[in-house]
C-alpha cells in the first residue's frame, strides 16, 4: 500500500490539474471566444500584429494548442493568409508561458488548497445563478479552482518521502539531459498540452525530484511534444494549413536545437535574467527559461518568416489543381473542442463567395444587353451555365454544412443566425437561376434574330444599373447586421427597381397595342421581371441581415 498509494494520489492529482486546465480554457473560449477567434482573423495585418495577436489570445485562452489549431482551421478555410500564421503562431508560442509563471507565482507561497476549493465553490454557485447566465466564465472559474487542487495534490505527492524512489532524476551529463529532454516530448505528447507539463516539471524541481539541468531539459522537449495538436488538425487541410502546421513544428524544433547546442551558456543566461540568480526559487527559474527560449526563438525567426514559408512551400507541394467548376465545402473537425464560431465563419466565408459568383453572374446581363451579337454567346453561354451550376453546388453545400452546425451546441443567437445564413444562401440560389434565366433569354433573342428599338435597350440599362448598384450593396454587407438606415436604404433601391419595372412594361404593352412584334416585347416583358425578382432577392435578404 506505501507503493500504490502514492501512484492512485499522483493520478488522481494528474486528473485533477488536466481536466481543471480544459475546463478553464473551455470556459473562457465559450465566454470570449467568438470574440477572439474574429480578432485573430481581422486583426493580423502585418508580422507585428499577427504576433500581438497570438500572444493575447493565447495568453486570455491559456492554450497555444487551442490558439495553434484555429490558425491551422482559418487558414485551411481561407480567413487567414499563411503569412499572418507564421506571426500568430510565434506570438502564441510566448503566451503560453504565461500558465508557468501563474504556477510558479501562485503555486507554493501559500497553502494552495485553501484557495482552490472557495474557488471552484465559488464558480459552481456563480453557475446556477441568474439561469445560467454567467454559466462559462463559472466553468472557467471551477476550472482555475481544479488546477489548483491537482497541483496541491502534485505537491503532496511530488516528495522524495513518496515518490522519489520513481522520479528522483538528477544528471548534469549529455546523457541525462538526452532522456530528459525525450521525457519532454513524450510525456507532452501524451499529455497534449506543454502548460499541464510545465507545472508538472516545476512541481517537481521545487520539491527536489529533479535537478535544475533536468528540468531544463524536459521543458525543452516540451515544445517539441506540444506541437502534436497542430499536426494532427492539418491532417487532410489544404496545403497552406499544413505548412502552416509545419512553421509551427519548425520553429520549436529549430529553437530547441539551438537551445540544447548551447545548452550551459542559455542556462547561464537564464541564471543571470532571474532575480537571485542561482539562488533564486527554481519555480520561478523555470518560467524564465520557458519565457527566455520562446522570446529569443522568435526575435531570431520572426525576420526569417519569408524564408520559412518558401522552405514550407518546398517541403509541401500545392495541392493538385482541383476543377473549378465542382464546389466542396467539408466538415471537418479541425476545430479545437468543435468551437462553433469557427465553423459559423468558414460558413460566412462561403456565402461571400456565393455572392460574389452571382454578382458575376449579374455582370453578364449588363454585357449582353450592350453587345447582343454571336460573341456574347461564344464567350457566355456555356460559362454561364456552368457558373449557375456552380451556384447550385454552392447552395446544396453550404445549406448541408449549416445544418450540421445547427448539430453542434449553439447558443440561440448562434442558432438564429444560422438559420439566417440558410435563408440568405436560397435567397442567392434563386438570384442565380434568374441571372440564368436572364443570360439565356438575351442569348434566344440573339439566336431568333429578334428586333428591338435602340431606345429600348438604352431604357434598360439605367434599370439594370440599378439593380446592379442594389446587388453591390448586398455583397458589401453580406454577413454584416444592417442598421436601420441601411435598411432604408435597400427599401429605397427597392422601390426604385418597382418605379422603373412599371414604367418599362407598360411601354412594352403600348408597343404591343400599336403592333409591335409579340414575341419580341413578351422576351423583353421577362427580362424586366427577371431582373426585378433579382431585386426583390436582394431585399429579402436586406431584411434577414437586419433582423440578424
Amino acid at each position: 500500500m506505501n507503493v500504490i498509494q502514492p501512484v492512485l494520489e499522483l493520478v488522481g492529482s494528474l486528473g485533477f490539474l488536466l481536466y481543471g486546465m480544459k475546463l478553464m480554457s473551455d470556459g473562457i473560449q465559450k465566454s470570449a471566444g467568438e470574440r477572439l477567434q474574429r480578432a485573430l482573423s481581422v486583426l493580423t495585418g502585418n508580422r507585428f500584429a499577427s504576433l500581438l495577436t497570438g500572444l493575447f489570445v493565447t495568453m486570455i485562452v491559456q492554450s497555444s494548442g487551442a490558439t495553434t489549431v484555429m490558425v491551422v482551421t482559418f487558414v485551411n478555410a481561407g480567413l487567414m493568409t499563411l503569412a499572418q500564421s507564421v506571426g500568430v503562431i510565434f506570438g502564441a508560442n510566448i503566451g503560453t508561458t504565461i500558465t508557468a509563471w501563474i504556477v510558479a507565482i501562485f503555486g507554493f507561497n501559500f497553502k494552495i488548497s485553501a484557495f482552490a476549493i472557495p474557488v471552484f465553490g465559488a464558480g459552481y454557485f456563480l453557475s446556477i445563478l441568474r439561469k445560467g447566465r454567467y454559466r462559462n466564465w463559472a466553468e472557467a472559474l471551477m476550472g482555475f479552482g481544479m488546477l489548483f487542487l491537482g497541483l496541491s495534490g502534485l505537491s503532496d505527492v511530488f516528495t522524495p518521502e513518496q515518490l522519489g524512489w520513481l522520479f528522483k532524476i538528477q544528471g548534469t551529463g549529455p546523457a541525462a539531459i538526452l532522456i530528459g529532454f525525450v521525457v519532454g516530448i513524450l510525456i507532452t505528447a501524451l499529455l497534449h498540452s506543454s502548460s499541464a507539463f510545465s507545472a508538472i516539471v516545476i512541481t517537481m524541481a521545487y520539491n527536489g525530484l529533479v535537478s535544475w539541468d533536468m528540468a531544463a531539459a524536459m521543458t525543452l522537449g516540451s515544445n517539441i511534444g506540444s506541437t502534436i495538436d497542430a499536426v494532427l488538425a492539418s491532417l487532410g487541410a489544404n496545403a497552406d494549413a499544413r505548412r502552416s502546421a509545419m512553421i509551427h513544428v519548425m520553429f520549436n524544433v529549430f529553437g530547441t536545437v539551438l537551445a540544447l547546442i548551447f545548452f550551459h551558456p542559455f542556462l547561464d543566461l537564464v541564471m543571470m535574467l532571474t532575480p537571485g540568480g542561482q539562488h533564486s526559487n527554481i519555480a520561478i527559474r523555470i518560467s524564465m527559461l520557458h519565457t527566455v527560449f520562446k522570446t529569443l526563438s522568435t526575435i531570431v525567426l520572426l525576420p526569417l518568416q519569408n524564408p520559412l514559408i518558401t522552405l514550407a512551400k518546398k517541403i509541401i507541394k500545392d495541392d493538385p489543381e482541383k476543377t473549378s467548376n465542382v464546389y466542396k465545402l467539408e466538415f471537418t473537425g479541425l476545430v479545437s473542442k468543435d468551437n462553433i464560431t469557427t465553423h459559423i465563419m468558414q460558413a460566412e466565408k462561403a456565402i461571400a463567395d456565393m455572392t460574389d459568383v452571382v454578382t458575376d453572374m449579374f455582370d453578364k446581363i449588363q454585357i449582353g444587353v450592350t453587345k447582343r451579337n454571336s460573341d456574347f454567346i461564344e464567350k457566355h453561354a456555356e460559362a454561364s451555365e456552368l457558373a449557375e451550376d456552380y451556384a447550385d453546388q454552392m447552395h446544396e453545400q453550404i445549406t448541408h454544412y449549416l445544418i450540421k452546425c445547427e448539430s453542434l451546441q449553439v447558443t440561440e443567437k448562434q442558432l438564429n443566425h444560422i438559420s439566417n445564413m440558410i435563408q440568405i444562401v436560397d435567397e442567392l440560389e434563386n438570384m442565380s437561376d434568374s441571372c440564368y434565366g436572364t443570360i439565356m433569354l438575351i442569348i434566344r433573342s440573339i439566336e431568333k434574330k429578334m428586333k428591338f428599338q435602340s431606345e429600348d435597350m438604352e431604357r434598360l440599362l439605367p434599370y439594370i444599373e440599378l439593380a446592379r448598384q442594389f446587388l453591390q450593396f448586398i455583397r458589401i454587407n453580406i454577413n454584416k447586421q444592417l442598421t436601420a438606415e441601411k435598411l432604408e436604404l435597400a427599401r429605397e433601391l427597392e422601390d426604385g427597381i418597382d418605379a422603373f419595372r412599371k414604367d418599362l412594361k407598360k411601354v412594352a404593352r403600348k408597343r404591343l397595342e400599336g403592333g409591335a412584334d409579340v414575341k419580341s416585347e413578351l422576351l423583353y416583358i421577362d427580362i424586366v421581371r427577371t431582373i426585378e425578382h433579382i431585386g426583390d432577392n436582394c431585399f429579402n435578404i436586406s431584411e434577414i441581415l437586419t433582423n440578424g
